[in-house]
């Protein structure tokens, strides 16, 4: 697969800590750059980089970000701020703790909630697999595919692992056909990319593509 192909299924990622607007701007040139399907930044960061993209560019960010165990109107005045600062795609991270213990109607509903407050707007629902048990993730596949969101997605980055090839497998065997795949965190090369993309990965969550894309120019 081209490189070029990879990189529009990319969301170009920077959610570091200590990332600056100087930092977020030059993801958002290297988005606009090598046509990245987005980029997936800070909530504080999504309304200058809008207005700093334009139409050029779909601005992604995050919300319950990255520990998910915000109240549900708490998500929902981040996510409805994020969307009338201009973000395009929400990226929200489910209440793990209410999985584990079973109330699945809390999930099921919080996640409606979300999707009903973005309305047109892409909703991603981050599952963080690396905590889930495989009963865990099917029943994260039906309650994704229940509650019409856009997008399921394995992780966030900041816990005890990322995207594997299992899960997106496991994912792409039980979740709904109108529900797309995100592979985030850990995607280090072309050949993983591709071989994500291949199980049935719609987007990769990562900056390492761009990177390797500019490598591969400067030689």
């Amino acid at each position: 697969m081209d490189i070029e192909k990879i990189l529009e299924k990319c969301d170009h990622t920077l959610l570091s800590q200590t990332a600056t607007w100087e930092e977020i701007k030059a993801v958002c040139d290297d988005g606009i750059k090598y046509r990245t399907a987005s980029v997936c930044i800070p909530p504080a960061y999504v309304k200058r980089a809008k207005q700093y993209v334009g139409e050029k560019l779909a601005i992604c960010t995050v919300i319950g970000f990255p520990n998910g165990y915000n109240t549900t109107q708490t998500k929902l005045f981040e996510t409805r701020e994020a969307l009338r600062d201009g973000a395009d795609e929400i990226d929200m991270v489910i209440n793990i703790g209410e999985l584990r213990a079973g109330n699945t109607d809390y999930v099921l509903n919080e996640i409606r909630e979300l999707k009903k407050a973005c309305g047109d707007k892409i909703l991603k629902v981050i599952v963080e697999t690396c905590l889930l048990t495989e009963e865990e993730k099917i029943t994260m596949c039906r309650l994704v595919t229940e509650a019409k969101a856009d997008y399921i997605k394995t992780s966030t980055g900041f816990s005890t692992g990322g995207a594997t090839f299992e899960d997106i497998e496991l994912f792409a065997a039980n979740v709904g056909s109108e529900v797309k795949i995100k592979a985030s965190g850990g995607i280090g090369s072309i050949e993983d990319a591709e071989k994500f993309i291949g199980l049935g990965a719609s987007r990769l969550g990562t900056s390492r593509i761009v990177k390797i894309a500019k490598q591969a120019k400067d030689r």
